[in-house]
Formats: C-alpha cells, sequence, structure tokens
C-alpha cells in the first residue's frame, strides 16, 4: 500500500525515533509500505518517520541502472559503527522536501549495523550513492534533515518554500494544513 509521506514542516520529521523491539507482522508490512511508496515516489530511501511512524526504521535501494536488478533493503535499529575520513559531497534531496535539492558533505564511505527483518544482526560497508543514502535516512530516525546541514538562511527560504506549497496543496483539496 502506497503511504502518504509527510512535508516539511511537520513536526513528526523532527522527532527521534524509538528503537525497534520485536518483528511483528505489522513491521513487515509498514516495511512492504514503505518500499512501495519509496518506488511510486520515485525515491531511493525513505524512514519510517517520514510516513508518520516514529520507529528507528529505513529503507532503500540505490541501484540506478536500467539493466540492474532491484536490491531492496529494509533496516531496524540502523546505526554508523565506521565513518571513512574521505569526504563526498552529493546533491541531496528529499521526498520530504519535494524539489529541493543542496550540495551536501558526508563520509564517503560507512559501516553500517542493523537488524533485518529476519531478525539477524547484519553489517555492512556503504560507499557512493549508498553510503550518502544511508546517511541521510538515518539522520531521518534522529530528527535531522539535510537541510539542518545549510546556513540558517537557505534552510529558512526553504522552509517557506515548503509551508507555501503546503497551503497552496490545501487550498486545493479543500483541507487545513
Amino acid at each position: 500500500m502506497i503511504r502518504p509521506i509527510l512535508i516539511h514542516p511537520d513536526p513528526r520529521l523532527k522527532k527521534i525515533c524509538d528503537p525497534v523491539g520485536q518483528i511483528t507482522d505489522d513491521l513487515r508490512r509498514l516495511a512492504d509500505d514503505m518500499l512501495a511508496t519509496m518506488y511510486d515516489a520515485p525515491g531511493i530511501g525513505l524512514a519510517a518517520p517520514q510516513v508518520g511512524v516514529i520507529k528507528r526504521m529505513i529503507v532503500m535501494d540505490c541501484e540506478k541502472e536500467p539493466d540492474s536488478k532491484a536490491r531492496p533493503i529494509a533496516m531496524l535499529n540502523p546505526e554508523v559503527v565506521w565513518s571513512s575520513e574521505d569526504i563526498s559531497t552529493y546533491e541531496e534531496g528529499c521526498l520530504s522536501l519535494p524539489n529541493q535539492f543542496a550540495d551536501i558533505e558526508r563520509p564517503a564511505s560507512v559501516k553500517v549495523r542493523w537488524m533485518g527483518m529476519d531478525g539477524k544482526q547484519e553489517e555492512e560497508l556503504f560507499s557512493g550513492l549508498w553510503a550518502t543514502c544511508v546517511q541521510h535516512e538515518i539522520d531521518h530516525l534522529d530528527g535531522k534533515l539535510f537541510i539542518d546541514y545549510l546556513r540558517p538562511l537557505k534552510r529558512q527560504m526553504i522552509t517557506r518554500k515548503l509551508e507555501k506549497l503546503k497551503r497552496d496543496k490545501a487550498r486545493e483539496t479543500g483541507s487545513r494544513v
């Protein structure tokens, strides 16, 4: 099921998420829904708070080549356990900040540990776009958005644009923001 994606500024996007304890059918359904929502958007990553669930869970798939096989990953309680000193810069965007982009510097490689949907601990070294994406999504679990890395004026400009977007959408649908 495709879930609605929260748009900044929504206070749920700034919350620190609760750890996932037990893997349940509801959690498995959430992972499937998040992947469907991410692919539909289209995006390469999505964190649970972006669909209004304040749990430490992310999904991602950074395979972008048309002839490459999809590689969906669902991570529970992901944490960066090692970061490279090398830095890379990517132009980041976010499904919760539509049509907003900025160059963000992050470690070029990271080792991440998480619990898989089967309950087993996993660990992997990510680099390139995968490293940027996993760091971006883990930030969401700590209530941090990519615009938090920007200077205050740029951050305020983006926030104002998105507030206007939300007001305009509310007017179109006759709902309240």
